[in-house]
């Protein structure tokens, strides 16, 4: 029965493709490639136990177009592996998702000794767009390595806290090019107040 419903559902989505609406259409798109990916949740998973590293790192990324509740413990476990790539496509993927579960697992990431693996838990911490995230966020505007602070920029600027716009303007005569454009562009997006 439950198979039947979803191809049901399929078939109406798709004949939604063909709306003259494009809001509809884009939505019905969105809507299929939800019921596919969660169809093939074992296939990924699999992927993600059997494959070789580019098989495990794209089942990562298709966990996170499935992104319903199944998908947060393979991700959380895939952000504390040993293989860094592995980590940082998953950090990225809950990132996306910015889930309230998975925001201790990215918080503790920022204590991590690889810097690649800091700025990715920097960047998905800025989604959250919360003062906690910020709060965890704020230490690494003092980097002065031209990388976290730069990503850290970003993500103030994606929280959209215009009570840093002070820290942001003294950034932008960093010695680091990165650092200067990452600071001109949150600069961009804060709020005036």
């Amino acid at each position: 029965m439950k198979a039947q419903v979803s191809m049901t559902r399929r078939e109406e989505l798709i004949a939604l493709l063909k709306d003259p609406d494009e809001k509809v259409r884009e939505a019905a798109a969105r809507a299929i490639e939800r019921i596919e990916g969660a169809g093939s949740f074992a296939e990924v998973i699999d992927q993600l136990k059997k494959g070789n590293r580019g098989a495990k790192i794209r089942a990562i990324y298709a966990l996170g177009r499935i992104g319903d509740e199944r998908v947060l413990t393979p991700l959380m476990y895939c952000a504390m592996r040993p293989e860094e790539d592995i980590r940082i496509a998953a950090i990225d993927v809950l990132g996306t998702l910015a889930t309230p579960q998975a925001f201790p697992l990215l918080a503790e990431c920022l204590r991590e000794p690889s810097a690649a693996v800091k700025a990715k838990a920097i960047e998905a911490l800025g989604r959250y767009r919360t003062s906690e995230a910020l709060r965890l966020i704020l230490p690494f505007l003092d980097s002065r390595d031209g990388f976290l602070d730069a990503e850290a920029a970003r993500a103030v600027g994606n929280i959209g806290s215009a009570d840093h716009e002070e820290k942001l303007l003294t950034l932008l005569s960093s010695p680091h090019s990165a650092t200067r454009a990452a600071a001109a562009e949150a600069l961009g997006t804060l709020p005036f107040e």
